[in-house]
């Protein structure tokens, strides 16, 4: 849940979250998270949110961003650098060339379904 610069005098949001597989809490089954992974592309962007100074080349930077760098700087967040070609999330977000789209469907262990095996699964349930 969250919601967007709620507080009138300085801006800032709030938000938190659970995550579930099924009807239980991750947690219950054991899984215990330090910090949230966020995994970037851009050295840039990570150097601007781990360095706690505001300066003024990042002044124009709205305020709804503004919430990673604070959450890095709480230790909930964790920036790591990906190189573009090894980005998982670009296979959701992106055209890639067929070569690209295939190495990221096997790192994420999907698989493409032919016709016939979609129709024969969904007359299975």
């Amino acid at each position: 849940d969250a919601d967007y610069a709620g507080c009138k005098d300085t801006f800032k949001s709030t938000f938190g979250g659970a995550q579930f597989l099924g009807e239980k809490l991750l947690t219950d089954y054991g899984f215990h998270f330090n910090k949230i992974p966020i995994y970037c592309d851009s050295k840039s962007v990570i150097a601007i949110s781990c360095n706690p100074v505001q300066h003024s080349r990042t002044k124009h930077i709205a305020v709804r961003y503004h919430f990673i760098k604070e959450n890095v700087e709480k230790g909930t967040i964790g920036l790591y650098f990906v190189k573009t070609d090894y980005q998982l999330a670009d296979i959701f977000t992106k055209a890639l060339p067929t070569d690209c789209f295939n190495y990221l469907v096997r790192r994420l262990g999907m698989r493409s379904l032919s016709p016939k095996e979609l129709e024969r699964l969904a007359k299975s349930q």
